[in-house]
């Protein structure tokens, strides 16, 4: 047995009268004890024990992430990044520049489109003359796609109906104009680029997402949309790497179909799999649930709502009607493949509504209705368990902008930015923003989540205050793994 004291912290112990003690005491993979310096449990120990000195940062529970596509993540970081863009003009140069700089790309690939960022409109013409090689622009919310009219082509949209629950964008003479929307996303171009996508890439890809949360202090995560593919090439990659340095789950992407049949199968698919990757046989790596694309996006105005977008005359209904649904999420609670006692966590991602990005939702929603946003203690107020994640590649991976957003309705995109979304919703549950710093991930993992006597020994040491104006500044200086040291940014640097 391996025995490690960490002295000279500032070790996050809810439990203790003051929250913080000085000294973590880890055998093998788990903690043994939690307390200070001078305490019997830790006295026994420093003799034998191998000794790591916190040099007075703090220590927390190693971040989850609760929301998070990893595959398409990794892909997203060889990709351009167009956020920044405020203009058509903007993304037309950013790609120009990029495609000179990748002259053997067989296609230019892009991230970040903000739809409100070109009035809503996606038009293969306006990327056309830019570059001979298909162009795809995966919109923020990762609910589109616009590409060109080589893009177009090569996906044969000319002769893809509109799938249930999405649409192929037309021009008046029928003709695909430039963007696939919702389903036709997630089943005509994400198979499409999967397809041409080499395995070697997929786990090249992998790698780097690993990389990158464990650079951030990810421990673990949840993958909300695992389709077939992807957990092939994790398999693959487990297979080849052995174990992963993180806690994963995943919930399986079930597609609605208007065939109540294909539905079933999808979901009885899910349940051979969970029943051979499920918390208690494969913890590191298991099948928690499944998960159901209701809806569209507030950007793409192919979320469902009452009344119509601000502009429309139309009300947008849901991808899944309600019998369709009822259907579904009989069959998964009938299985067990639901979280929580209740059956629902509330997964929310405070980073979607940093006020940078926020801009254009008053005139799409109209004001008053968006007066709730970042209803969090309503959740709380109504039994609700709530889990932030980051919706990663959808905004940044790293924690603590997340909370930062949610805790003071401030941009961590702009910092020097004086805006706030719904500021006057803040004080009633300030407080539970840092209690999600460590409050145990309920039912996603096996013993994690906290730093208490039994538990896995997943931490991450941070040079931080901690108030929430500085959260911006705190870094990462290392992460732990089951009592083992994954990152130091000493050695490994960023």
């Amino acid at each position: 047995m391996v025995t490690t004291v960490f002295t000279n912290g500032r070790i996050l112990c809810p439990d203790s009268s003051g929250c913080f003690v000085s000294t973590l005491v880890v055998e093998d993979d788990n903690v043994a004890h939690v307390g200070w310096e001078n305490d019997e449990a830790v006295v026994q120990t420093l003799a034998t024990a191998l000794k790591v000195d916190l040099k007075n940062r703090m220590v927390l529970p190693g971040f989850i992430d609760s929301h998070v596509h990893i595959l398409n993540f990794g892909m997203s970081l060889q990709k351009l990044d167009l956020l920044p863009c405020k203009s058509l003009a903007d993304i037309q140069n950013a790609i120009i520049s990029y495609a000179a700089t990748h002259p053997s790309d067989p296609r230019i690939l892009c991230r970040g489109w903000v739809q409100s960022v070109t009035d809503g409109q996606a038009l293969a013409t306006d990327l056309d003359d830019l570059d001979s090689r298909p162009i795809y622009i995966e919109a923020l919310d990762l609910h589109s796609t616009w590409c060109n009219n080589a893009a177009l082509r090569e996906l044969d949209a000319h002769s893809k109906p509109n799938p249930a629950g999405g649409k192929v964008h037309r021009c008046h003479s029928g003709l695909p104009s430039g963007l696939l929307e919702e389903a036709a996303q997630f089943y005509v171009v994400w198979p499409f680029l999967d397809q041409v996508t080499s395995m070697k890439s997929k786990l090249t890809a992998i790698d780097a997402a690993i990389g990158a949360y464990r650079r951030a202090g990810y421990t673990g995560l949840v993958d909300m949309a695992m389709g077939e593919s992807k957990r092939a090439a994790l398999n693959v990659y487990r297979a080849q790497r052995g174990e992963i340095p993180m806690h994963m789950a995943a919930h399986r992407l079930v597609p609605y179909s208007e065939c109540e049949a294909n539905i079933c199968t999808q979901i009885d698919r899910a349940i051979t799999i969970q029943q051979s990757f499920n918390r208690k046989t494969s913890p590191e790596f298991c099948i928690n649930g499944i998960k159901l694309i209701c809806d569209g996006t507030v950007d793409g105005c192919t979320a469902g709502l009452h009344q119509p977008y601000g502009g429309c005359s139309n009300i947008v209904d849901p991808i899944w009607p309600a019998d369709a649904l009822t259907t579904a999420i009989r069959s998964a609670t009938d299985a067990g493949l639901q979280l929580g006692q209740l059956g629902i966590v509330a997964s929310v991602q405070p980073v979607h509504l940093d006020p940078a990005t926020f801009g254009a939702w008053p005139e799409m929603l109209v004001i008053h209705r968006c007066k709730r946003a970042f209803a969090y203690q309503e959740f709380v107020d109504g039994g609700a368990h709530m889990t932030f994640g980051t919706d990663a590649l959808t905004a940044e991976h790293h924690a603590l902008p997340n909370v930062y957003v949610a805790t003071t309705r401030r941009s961590s995109i702009d910092p020097s930015s004086q805006e706030t979304v719904n500021l006057s919703l803040l004080c009633r549950s300030q407080s539970l923003y840092q209690q999600l710093l460590w409050r145990r991930h309920m039912r996603l993992f096996i013993l994690t989540g906290s730093l208490r006597p039994g538990y896995t020994a997943n931490f991450v040491v941070l040079d931080m205050v901690w108030t929430v104006e500085p959260l911006l500044e705190a870094r990462v200086c290392q992460t732990w793994y089951k009592g083992k040291k994954v990152f130091d940014e000493e050695t490994d640097g960023f």
